[in-house]
């Protein structure tokens, strides 16, 4: 049996069809708090008329954004976006369990560190380190 993907029990026709007030209604207070400010954030607001723009001619470019802040929304479900993290434009694909969450959730800024071990004049103490 096919597992049917659904956010929260709506299908993507619901969701698609759905009123920001509807959909703000099915997420956190916080991001209840982002979506009823939108004019105080102009990055955001700007961003949502470019991808309805970018929907509506049905562009194939590639959308890039700064605004990591942005809550994903349900009319983007399908659309790749290109989220900036300080260096380079990561893919964030829109999919059912990104909805309500951060643009910048799934574009990391700082990378994982793995340091290897100590060499030859790291410190004082490893001038006693026998060489093989």
């Amino acid at each position: 049996m096919a597992r049917k993907e659904t956010y929260k029990g709506l299908g993507v026709e619901e969701l698609k069809s759905m009123k920001m007030e509807e959909f703000m209604k099915l997420t956190c207070s916080r991001d209840r708090r982002t979506l009823k400010r939108l004019n105080q954030n102009p990055g955001f607001k700007r961003l949502i008329e470019k991808i309805r723009n970018h929907i509506k001619t049905g562009s194939k470019k590639k959308l890039k954004t700064h605004v990591r802040e942005a809550v994903i929304l349900p009319e983007w479900l399908g659309l790749t976006i290109g989220v900036y993290n300080g260096k380079e434009y990561k893919n964030v694909e829109i999919t059912y369990d990104k909805l309500g969450r951060r643009l910048g959730d799934f574009s990391h800024s700082v990378g994982r560190v793995l340091h290897s071990g100590p060499g030859v004049g790291a410190t004082r103490g490893s001038k006693f380190v026998p060489l093989k």
